[in-house]
């Protein structure tokens, strides 16, 4: 359950993390300053509609039942 292919979660964490690096490197190495505000903002947008619209109500219900 933990594995995607043949990657654990944290080299798949660690792979997205190079791959955001390289990204966030390359806008400030060819000075695109305006385009990596850009993309910081729709990225905190899309982090803010995930938080928004998860079901945090039921987060652990099955552990507090249980008890």
């Amino acid at each position: 359950m933990a594995n995607i292919g043949n990657l654990s979660r944290r080299n798949t964490a660690l792979l997205w993390l190079l791959a955001a690096a390289i990204f966030i490197g390359g806008f400030i190495y060819f000075e695109q300053i305006a385009l990596l505000y850009v993309v910081a903002t729709l990225g905190i947008v899309l982090l803010l509609l995930v938080v928004a619209f998860s079901d945090l109500e039921n987060v652990g219900r099955e552990n507090m039942d249980s008890n």
